[in-house]
């Protein structure tokens, strides 16, 4: 997921939603990621591989965490590789995951309310 989102404050790729509005391309470039993080197997598959020690984890690591099915499992990690969220290097039989941190960045930071609770009246 490559953005052309810039903001020259504090080197960030992207503004949170409070300072600018999005363009056309960066929310169909944040739209993907979004949609790929919308299932709760995705979600959990890419919080399970983001707190793995040491960066990486072997998919049949991920695969006996779940209920569902081996097939069912790859697709999924399809999707958030398709997304640019996650990367994989086979090694042998078996392909170790790894998040993509420049690609959550944006996510993360268009989510980013901090500048909300500082413009916001106290009551």
């Amino acid at each position: 997921m490559e953005l052309e989102i810039t903001d020259v404050s504090a080197g960030a790729c992207c503004p949170p939603m409070v300072d600018e509005a999005l363009t056309e391309a960066a929310a169909v470039d944040l739209a993907r990621g979004f949609k790929a993080l919308g299932d709760p197997v995705r979600l959990r598959l890419l919080s399970m591989i983001a707190a793995r020690a040491g960066g990486e984890i072997c998919v049949c690591d991920l695969t006996d965490a779940f209920e569902v099915k081996g097939p069912t499992i790859s697709h999924h990690l399809r999707v958030l590789r398709e997304a640019g969220l996650i990367d994989g290097e086979r090694r042998g039989t078996w392909v170790y995951y790894r998040v993509i941190p420049s690609a959550l960045a944006p996510l993360s930071q268009l989510l980013d309310t901090s500048a909300l609770a500082l413009a916001a009246p106290t009551t």
